[in-house]
């Protein structure tokens, strides 16, 4: 039993090329005009009476009719399409790439491209699960890889599917907020070719890939988000600069416990000295007392001394004035 038009359509393209390359219709109408021309014009030298009547204006007209149709039996279809052959209006065969033969008048055929074709899907406005519109807009790569069914199972394969995609896309976006559309999106497009790819299915064809190209916010939304931007990069400034205070001051404290009352005395002196430069300035730098006490009181003992000593100088000096 042979099989039926459903069982055809659905074979992968591969399996289902017949007759692309028989040259049978060309071969029968070329043989046809020969064999009628002969026999119009030399039909006596084969035994067979042909009169000048109506006998060989009949046999002309079918040879010449014959000679026109030659032309009709042959196409060609380029390495990157397939075709179809429609036999009285039903299915009947799928040819590939190349040279291939069909009975004129009896027999059309319908190619389809077999590339990989890019499909805009026109912008859109859509509202989000947060009740945000927005504007939208998608590009869908697809390729066809079932000839037969591209072609009966759909009007416009093409057409169908950029609307099913824009209704898709419309319909996925509403079920996801502002901010996981913004930060999913190659996850939002995933799932939008997944349903439109179940859904061609009988179609023929095969969804490559969905990108969402340009997703625009209202102005005022715009604002919003930039001000939540500075709000973000103001927070992480904060917090940087407070860890950068709170590990100075922790190494500020662990040198404080190294250093000694007369090292941190000179670390004070020396930057006195840093800060002196300009003579017009008048520095007032509050040292605790308990940080130079050690040299006050060693100051305080040297100039005792010394006025001791003065004053054993000047007794001297009298007693030897009086002798």
């Amino acid at each position: 039993m042979g099989e039926s038009i459903e069982e055809q359509v659905d074979k992968p393209n591969r399996e289902t090329y017949e007759y692309s390359g028989s040259p049978v219709p060309f071969i029968t109408l070329l043989g046809l005009a020969i064999i009628t021309l002969v026999l119009a014009f030399y039909g006596d030298a084969f035994g067979i009476l042909v009169g000048l009547g109506f006998e060989q204006t009949l046999l002309m007209v079918i040879g010449v009719f014959s000679l026109l149709l030659l032309p009709g039996t042959v196409a060609i279809n380029r390495q990157w399409q397939e075709a179809i052959i429609l036999r009285f209006g039903r299915y009947k065969r799928l040819v590939g790439p190349g040279l291939f033969f069909k009975w004129p008048g009896a027999e059309k055929f319908l190619r389809q491209d077999m590339r990989i074709q890019t499909l805009d899907v026109m912008k859109q406005e859509v509202m989000t699960k947060d009740n945000i519109s927005l504007i939208a807009d998608a590009v869908v790569f697809m390729k066809v890889i079932n000839t037969a069914k591209s072609l009966i199972n759909i009007l416009d394969v093409k057409l169908s599917v950029v609307q099913y995609s824009q209704t898709t896309m419309r319909d996925v976006i509403g079920n996801v907020e502002l901010d996981e559309l913004l930060e999913k999106r190659d996850e939002i497009a995933d799932r939008i070719k997944t349903i439109v790819d179940a859904a061609t299915a009988d179609w023929g064809v095969d969804i490559l890939s969905v990108n969402l190209q340009n997703i625009e916010l209202p102005d005022d939304m715009k604002r919003v988000i930039a001000r939540q931007a500075e709000a973000e990069r103001e927070r992480r400034a904060v917090i940087i600069k407070s860890e950068g205070e709170l590990r100075a001051a922790k190494n500020l404290e662990a040198a404080v416990r190294q250093m000694s009352s007369q090292a941190l005395y000179l670390r004070t002196l020396s930057s006195l000295e840093d800060i002196s430069f300009d003579q017009s300035n008048t520095i007032v730098f509050a040292i605790p007392l308990d940080v130079v006490s050690g040299e006050i009181m060693g100051l305080a003992g040297l100039a005792g001394a010394a006025r001791t000593a003065k004053e054993v100088q000047d007794s001297e000096k009298a007693l030897r004035s009086k002798k």
